[in-house]
């Protein structure tokens, strides 16, 4: 079998994107100055972002989602992106909801989320036995309890369905999501000798590698290649891409020199929002290597992804095609590498 497109799998939930005017302190008040509702997690922004990069692309998904509004909403993401819904409705479980604010005082983000169905996620819920994709993106380890867990004889859940899909003939990928760096650590070091690609940001790698790759709150460069070199090591990746503000850099296996790809100048007054902006980067990078561009075009149109996604509140509406978006980031330049 010909492989192509995407399955996606994880996290499905409801986002309710809060714009608030800065993050409070305790028993104190902020104001909500723009609220937008989307879907949420990796498996559906990714799967969303890929498909309005380029909607001759075929995505799956696999998640989990409860027998409520909610979970008729993310349905409907889905459908109207022409997404393959292998989402599993679990009867008298809440949908995850997820609420994220975006501080316009600092620019920061915080997510408080309510995990309902995603807490009963497992590698039953994820088939991929008979999909055809070529690229399985899975996610997000450390807040689904039965899938951080032990499964049968394996480690945990993500390395059950990474091992499932490897054995089909995927190709796959991990993303996380910023919890405490000795879970990190804990959950996905087992996970990396079934991957075989990783996209992951500054603090991510730094997590998984006991490296620190920032310094008094800026992105250290050179840190970030070195993570992304020891954790070549540490797994069965051909590439490891780590993306932050000024740009990213890739580290291929066995190849001693790292690539960087400087990121878009976007205009401050052209951002509304950065929840689903590494989604969006991801997404891109995976258009990329489905297109079998060189790497340096991979970066950039992740970060052309990325720069349109900060124009939208919500994690996939501003998202624009593959040319559109490089377009736009031409027109807006890109940093000096």
């Amino acid at each position: 079998m010909r492989r192509r497109g995407v399955l996606t799998a994880g996290t499905w939930c409801l986002d309710r994107n809060l714009t608030v005017d800065r993050w409070p302190r305790e028993d104190s008040v902020a104001t909500v100055t723009g609220l937008e509702l989307s879907g949420g997690g990796n498996g559906c922004n990714f799967a969303c972002d890929l498909r309005r990069l380029d909607p001759s692309v075929p995505v799956w998904t696999r998640g989990v989602v409860g027998d409520d509004r909610e979970g008729d909403y993310l349905r409907q993401v889905a459908a109207e992106h022409g997404i393959g819904d292998g989402l599993v409705t679990l009867p008298g479980i809440q949908t995850q909801v997820t609420d994220a604010y975006q501080s316009q005082a600092s620019g920061q983000r915080t997510h408080i989320l309510i995990p309902g169905a995603a807490s009963h996620l497992s590698p039953d819920h994820i088939a991929v036995e008979d999909c055809p994709a070529r690229f399985f993106h899975l996610g997000l380890p450390g807040i689904h309890p039965v899938m951080d867990a032990p499964w049968q004889d394996e480690p945990n859940g993500w390395v059950a369905t990474l091992k499932r899909a490897r054995a089909v003939g995927m190709e796959t990928n991990m993303e996380l999501v910023t919890v405490a760096p000795e879970r990190l650590r804990e959950i996905v070091i087992p996970c990396l000798p079934h991957l075989s690609t990783l996209v992951v940001n500054d603090f991510e790698i730094g997590a998984i590698t006991g490296i620190d790759t920032l310094r008094d709150g800026e992105t250290d460069r050179a840190a970030c290649e070195k993570a992304a070199h020891v954790a070549c090591g540490m797994g069965a990746m051909d590439l490891v891409v780590v993306h932050f503000t000024r740009g990213a850099v890739l580290v291929q296996r066995n190849v001693d020199r790292a690539l960087f790809v400087p990121s878009v100048q976007v205009p401050e007054d052209a951002i509304r929002g950065a929840n689903g902006a590494g989604d969006a980067f991801a997404a891109g990078v995976f258009l990329g290597l489905h297109r079998d561009a060189p790497h340096a075009d991979c970066l950039r149109l992740g970060h052309a992804a990325a720069a349109t996604s900060l124009t939208g509140l919500g994690t996939y509406s501003a998202v624009e095609e593959a040319e559109a978006c490089l377009a736009r980031a031409d027109a807006w330049g890109w940093r000096e590498a």
